[in-house]
């Protein structure tokens, strides 16, 4: 698959690192010129490339959205996302690292606001990079692997990210739609940067419905 990457800070670097030891071929891009990132697409090899992120989207089969929450007003035009998988991975952090209240909306609306015609997914929020770098388990039966959680409203798009999350050594679970499972994937909840077994996510995921109950 051809994945472009919206981001090259720690967790889309790692994200790249996977993606291509599973066989894919990424796009990588930031907010400055693509000769920035030559150094990264020479150690990733002939599966890395290096665009703008317009470029990085366009050519894409599906997008991560690896981004700090404040450049989001940076994306490219919302229409070249139409149609897509778009991963969010983005938290809504401010530059000094304190969350941002956004009042009723949950971080995953605003960007599913931001782009409407997107079939957007939410996932890799709520790991902490150097479990994403360290705890990759591509051997592993799925019960011996760490969860990647995902809330979406599109369910074949959930099913291609799960796909991608087994083939680059973790297993995906579902927190349910964009509104429920945004809000408990977003900082400060049960489940962020809690590394997380699948039969401990599902207790915990478990206890989270009854008390909402």
């Amino acid at each position: 698959m051809n994945v472009g990457l919206v981001g090259t800070g720690n967790i889309g670097e790692t994200l790249a690192r996977h993606l291509v030891a599973a066989g894919h071929d990424v796009i990588l891009s930031n907010s400055r010129e693509p000769a920035s990132l030559a150094d990264l697409v020479e150690e990733l090899g002939e599966h890395a490339c290096a665009a703008t992120p317009a470029e990085a989207v366009d050519h894409a089969e599906l997008v991560v959205l690896a981004l700090p929450w404040r450049a989001r007003d940076e994306l490219p035009d919302a229409a070249l996302f139409a149609e897509k998988v778009v991963i969010d991975a983005t938290n809504p952090y401010s530059a000094e690292f304190e969350v941002i209240d956004l009042s009723e909306e949950t971080a995953s609306e605003a960007i599913a606001d931001q782009l409407p015609d997107a079939r957007l997914v939410k996932a890799f929020n709520t790991m902490h990079w150097e479990t994403l770098r360290d705890e990759s388990r591509p051997e592993a039966p799925a019960e011996d692997r760490l969860v990647v959680f995902m809330a979406g409203d599109d369910r074949h798009a959930k099913d291609i990210v799960a796909d991608l999350v087994r083939e680059i050594g973790f297993v995906a679970m579902d927190t349910g739609g964009l509104v429920e499972g945004g809000r408990l994937q977003e900082p400060g909840s049960t489940i962020y940067n809690r590394p997380m077994s699948p039969p401990e996510a599902r207790e915990v995921l478990a206890e989270r419905r009854g008390s909402t109950d």
